[in-house]
């Protein structure tokens, strides 16, 4: 029975884990604070010689239009659109996916996260990458971010029965990093076709990174959420209703845009009994 004064150092780490905060960095801390001023000063250029540029910052990629994306993507994106195409089922798009070798991130996940959910549902939710959990289990929104999207869709009357639920990556950046361009290009052919085997009715998209890599924008989630459009995924013959979300991990973050993303979920709600109604 661990000490009172353990207790809460204990619910800290736990946190840390739902959160995805699960590997270390170095050995030992690094107090930043402590560190000597001249670290951080440019050298100076010897006499009479030009000052050496700064170096660029690095920056987290933007959404790019997916064809963008593909087109940079080069042979690897061959590669994935050829593996995707030749799936005629989720069997073998699963299989496929675990045969490609096109993207780094396979190498450091634990698990492929493939789906979660009922395939032949109307309802399609495409989130961004697995978390820490995901990654163990092997399946999309089971952690933290995983329990308020089962929440969120209780409150219009839905569940995993009813809907089916993958993610834009298969795979988990390390320490839940934000994926980069190169890795969303290899992995996009394989989420459009799981989005064409799969011809929902209705199609969620959660998080920005999903929005914009499906939809083909640069706008952000903040203005991309609550939004209709009538999307035509690669492969299938008429467009989907389709609707950008807050990601749940956003709204654990940032519990004051809940209140849009309620009206959100209302918009759903009521497209869903339009469309059976």
């Amino acid at each position: 029975m661990p000490s009172t004064s353990t207790q809460p150092l204990a619910a800290l780490l736990d946190w840390y884990r739902e959160m995805g905060v699960d590997e270390a960095i170095a050995e030992r801390p690094v107090d930043m604070t402590a560190l000597a001023p001249s670290a951080a000063r440019p050298v100076a250029a010897p006499s009479g010689t030009s000052p050496m540029p700064a170096p660029e910052t690095a920056t987290r990629p933007r959404g790019r239009p997916a064809a963008a994306l593909l087109a940079g993507a080069g042979e690897t994106g061959a590669d994935a659109r050829n593996l995707a195409s030749a799936a005629t089922d989720l069997a073998a798009l699963k299989a496929a996916l675990e045969a490609f070798d096109g993207c780094s991130l396979k190498h450091t996940a634990t698990n492929l996260v493939f789906a979660d959910g009922n395939p032949n549902a109307d309802v399609m939710l495409v989130g961004e990458a697995p978390g820490a959990e995901e990654d163990r289990q092997g399946l999309p929104f089971v952690g933290a971010s995983g329990r308020l999207l089962d929440r969120m869709l209780a409150c219009i009357g839905l569940d995993r029965t009813g809907v089916y639920i993958t993610n834009i990556l298969p795979w988990r950046p390390p320490g839940n990093r934000q994926p980069n361009a190169a890795e969303i290009a290899a992995c996009l052919p394989f989420a459009e076709r799981h989005v064409a085997l799969v011809h929902p009715r209705l199609l969620i998209l959660a998080g920005g990174t999903s929005a914009k890599t499906i939809l083909g924008t640069n706008e952000g989630i903040t203005r991309l959420h609550g939004r209709w459009t009538d999307h035509t995924i690669p492969g299938m013959t008429a467009p989907i209703p389709t609707i950008a979300i807050y990601h749940p991990a956003y709204l654990l973050r940032q519990p004051a845009a809940k209140r849009d993303a309620w009206r959100d979920l209302l918009a759903i709600r009521t497209r869903l009994d339009a469309m059976t109604g």
